[in-house]
């Protein structure tokens, strides 16, 4: 894989990456990082009833994720925030697939994927700059960047199985 993710130096804040426990101003930063990543992986589409030509990479959308399908793998981002009470804001679920995945609520059944590649990340206090992702492993990502990395895991799926990686 392309080494294409910007990764930071700065200090984890606290041992759940806050300086204090979670406010409600808090939790909406970081609603707000979850959407706009959502929003550059897979905009939300207006309902139509045209029927609109295939494309190299299917872009569905959840409430709490999306997934981003080729035609011999897929990336599935998922949000699982934690309840208002507890310490930590959630964790966020970057998935590499083999095969085609299929979407919750579809009639459109395939022999399955397998998973390649999983991350799990959560949301780290960066000062007034924001917020950033960071993995089990300590790597961080900021969001343009972790968007970057997930269209760059998709391109691996699709690199490895030989299908042309599009944009």
């Amino acid at each position: 894989m392309s080494d294409s993710h910007r990764q930071t130096d700065t200090e984890s804040v606290g041992g759940a990456g806050w300086a204090a426990p979670p406010t409600a101003k808090d939790r909406a930063a970081v609603q707000r990082a979850v959407d706009r990543l959502l929003d550059d992986l897979a905009p939300e589409r207006a309902a139509t009833h045209v029927e609109r030509p295939p494309a190299a990479i299917e872009r569905h959308r959840t409430p709490r994720g999306c997934i981003l399908q080729a035609a011999t793998g897929a990336v599935s981002v998922s949000w699982f925030p934690d309840s208002a009470n507890e310490a930590a804001l959630g964790e966020l679920q970057v998935v590499a697939w083999q095969g085609h995945v299929s979407r919750p609520g579809s009639a459109h059944r395939t022999g399955g994927a397998t998973v390649a590649r999983e991350l799990v990340l959560r949301p780290i206090e960066k000062g007034a700059a924001g917020l950033e992702w960071e993995a089990a492993d300590g790597t961080r990502y900021d969001t343009d960047a972790l968007a970057a990395y997930c269209r760059a895991l998709l391109e691996d799926r699709m690199r490895e199985t030989g299908a042309a990686p599009t944009a």
